[in-house]
């Protein structure tokens, strides 16, 4: 199942494998500037989410659960 992960995200450019003929075999992994931009998109995401936590638990508490207990 990692060596599935891993080459689905060398196929989507997130990741580079290098490969090192050695005995026993030995590959690395680097992220790829691509990979990295990402990792600054879900920073942003996540500060957004901590920053609105309260706000999004209060909403499920008194209006979405409540209209399922009242349904």
């Amino acid at each position: 199942m990692l060596t599935q992960t891993l080459r689905a995200l060398e196929r989507d450019g997130f990741i580079e494998r290098i490969s090192h003929p050695e005995v026993p075999p030995r590959v690395e992994y680097r992220l790829t500037n691509l990979r990295r931009s990402l990792s600054d998109l879900a920073r942003t995401m996540e500060q957004w989410v901590v920053e609105h936590n309260s706000t999004i638990l209060m909403q499920r508490r008194l209006s979405f659960d409540r209209s399922l207990s009242d349904g």
